[in-house]
C-alpha cells in the first residue's frame, strides 16, 4: 500500500510540473468557456487548484485551453490517462456544472472536464480470454469495458455510433470514428436505409441490435457539437 502512495504522490508531481505547466501545451492567461474566465492551476482557495481539461471526438485529452488540437497537443502517457480516467466521474461539486459535466479528482486538484460529445470515447476492440472488450480513450488495452454487439446503436440524428459504459461515465460511450466506420460496414438495414440499422454482423454470426437500452437508460444524445466530425 505504501508503495501505491508514493506513486500517487510522485504521480501528481509529475502532473503538475511535467505536464500541466508545460508553457508549450497552454497559455497562462484567462480562457472564458460559455461566460466562464478561468486561469489553469488557479487556487480559489486554500490548498486547491483547478485545472480545466477538453475531450474530442476521437477520446483524446487536451488542456482545455490548448491553441492547437491534434495528435501532438494530446496526452499521450498511459500512466497519467489510466489515472485520470479511473477517476473520471460527474462533476457534482457545484462549480462548473453545466460548462464542465465531469470531473477527475486528483488528491487536492481538481480536473474538470468538458467533451465534444462523451467523456469515454472507444477506439478498437480486443479479444482475450475472458472475452471481448471495448478500450478506450488511447490507453491501449488498459482502459477496457466488455463489448456486446448487440448494443450497437446508431444515432438517425448525427450518423455517430455508441455502445454502453458504467454508468460512473455517463452509461454511454461514442466509439471514434474510424472504427465506427469499419463497423458500419457490417449493419443490416431491414426496416429500409432511412431507418435504424437492425442487425450486425459480428464473427461468423448475426446479432440483432437492442434498439431500446439507450431509451431505458434514460438518455438523451447530443446532436450538437464542436467538431464536425461524426
Amino acid at each position: 500500500m505504501a508503495g501505491n502512495l508514493n506513486f500517487l504522490s510522485k504521480f501528481s508531481r509529475f502532473c503538475v510540473q511535467r505536464t500541466l505547466f508545460d508553457r508549450r501545451n497552454t497559455c497562462f492567461f484567462h480562457q472564458n468557456v460559455k461566460g466562464i474566465s478561468y486561469v489553469q492551476g488557479q487556487s480559489p482557495e486554500p490548498n486547491r487548484r483547478e485545472y480545466f481539461y477538453y475531450i474530442d471526438h476521437n477520446g483524446m485529452l487536451f488542456l482545455d485551453d490548448a491553441r492547437m488540437k491534434n495528435f501532438t497537443s494530446c496526452f499521450k502517457e498511459k500512466k497519467f490517462l489510466v489515472f485520470f480516467f479511473q477517476r473520471l466521474r460527474r462533476n457534482e461539486t457545484g462549480l462548473y456544472e453545466d460548462e464542465f459535466p465531469f470531473i477527475s479528482p486528483c488528491g487536492r486538484e481538481r480536473n474538470f472536464i468538458r467533451c465534444d460529445d462523451t467523456p469515454v470515447v472507444y477506439t478498437h476492440v480486443i479479444t482475450t480470454p475472458e472475452g471481448e472488450f471495448f478500450c478506450h480513450n488511447h490507453a491501449g488495452d488498459e482502459l477496457r469495458h466488455p463489448f456486446d454487439p448487440s448494443k450497437i446503436y446508431m444515432s438517425l440524428d448525427t450518423g455517430r455510433i455508441y455502445h454502453p459504459t458504467t454508468s460512473q461515465y455517463g452509461s454511454v460511450a461514442l466509439i471514434q470514428s474510424k472504427t465506427a466506420i469499419e463497423l458500419s460496414k457490417l449493419l443490416q438495414f431491414r426496416n429500409g436505409e432511412t431507418s435504424a440499422p437492425t442487425h450486425i454482423v459480428w464473427g461468423e454470426r448475426e446479432v440483432e441490435l437492442d434498439l431500446e437500452w439507450i431509451r431505458r437508460e434514460g438518455i438523451t444524445l447530443n446532436t450538437e457539437f464542436p467538431s464536425e466530425q461524426i
